[in-house]
């Protein structure tokens, strides 16, 4: 009895292997090997500014494999490539750039490398311009301060990658659509905000000129900066004087430091003309890091606002506590 036991179970492992060889030779394959979502057979995006990234982050989610070149806290201004930005660029079906000269590096080694489609995200809104030198005006690149800008931008985004992946139409449409929702709640909520700072406080400076659309848009005038659009300027000690001067004559109670930017001139600044200068510093080029209150774009505009309402004498709402009204 125990012999034939013993035969039937060879017979039947026989049996089974013999099922198992040929299921593998008719080319069956393991589950994952057939996801249609795997990465491999995602579109490559990449995004060279971290607010283009969250963005495209937010429309594309899952459909798309994304790359975001610069970092949270990276300056764009004065980034410098590296040998693996160079290999995601070669790589991208789609690349997604801010424009107006904001990433000169990066946009630089796109052209010489990159052969998918390039889209000057940015550059879909009108720019303010900006006197430079001997009455020549440039570009503003800081578009994303205004909010109804980044709406703009939202919609590039979107359509750029429904014509990537069409076959994902419907998603990206929902998922651009959300996102326009809630930065049309944000749009009105910081025109509230800064509507509560007395009118006469009503005035910004900071370390870069990186606030004139959020200024304009918002009704809050910029009064001073200690250098221009880029960040690459070096401020003389007769410009820190003036901006000294300018801030003690305009009777504002604080001015602020920039995430990307040394401090070390604006707490100058801030010590001489005896005014505040927030342990909280606004997000200029970048958004937060991860878990930080400005870590999406959302974030770092609600999180700007506060910095900036709280240190002038406005009265903060928190957005999560406001709706716009039908």
């Amino acid at each position: 009895m125990r012999g034939i036991t013993q035969s039937m179970n060879k017979y039947c492992l026989r049996v089974v292997m013999g099922v198992c060889l040929t299921i593998h030779v008719g080319g069956c394959s393991q589950p994952n090997s057939q996801n249609p979502t795997s990465a491999d057979e995602k579109p490559r995006v990449v995004a060279t500014s971290t607010i283009i990234a969250d963005l495209t982050e937010k429309i594309g989610r899952d459909e798309i494999q994304l790359t975001s070149i610069l970092k949270p806290g990276a300056d764009p201004h004065v980034y410098e490539p590296v040998p693996a930005d160079s290999r995601s660029l070669e790589k991208a079906k789609l690349i997604l750039y801010n424009g107006y000269n904001l990433e000169p590096g990066l946009i630089k080694l796109m052209n010489s490398t990159a052969q998918g489609r390039k889209i000057a995200v940015g550059e879909a809104a009108k720019p303010l311009q900006i006197e430079k030198k001997k009455g020549q005006t440039v570009p503003d690149p800081h578009v994303w301060g205004d909010v109804k800008n980044a709406i703009v931008m939202t919609k590039v985004i979107r359509d750029a990658l429904i014509e990537l992946s069409p076959e994902d139409k419907q998603v990206f449409t929902q998922q651009a659509q959300q996102l326009i929702q809630e930065l049309q709640q944000l749009d009105s909520w910081i025109t509230k905000q800064i509507a509560t700072i007395p009118p006469d406080k009503r005035k910004l400076v900071t370390t870069h000129d990186a606030f004139q659309y959020y200024g304009r848009a918002y009704g809050i005038p910029i009064a001073g900066t200690l250098i221009g659009i880029s960040t690459e300027e070096q401020p003389s000690a007769q410009t820190v004087r003036k901006l000294v001067d300018e801030v003690k004559k305009i009777g504002i109670p604080a001015i602020f430091a920039e995430t990307t930017i040394n401090s070390g001139l604006i707490k100058t600044v801030a010590a001489e003309a005896r005014v505040k200068l927030p342990s909280r510093q606004l997000y200029s080029d970048s958004i937060g890091s991860t878990g930080s209150e400005g870590d999406s774009y959302v974030k770092m505009m609600s999180a700007n606002t506060r910095t900036i309402v709280e240190a002038l004498g406005g009265k903060y709402r928190p957005l999560r506590d406001f709706q716009i009204k039908k």
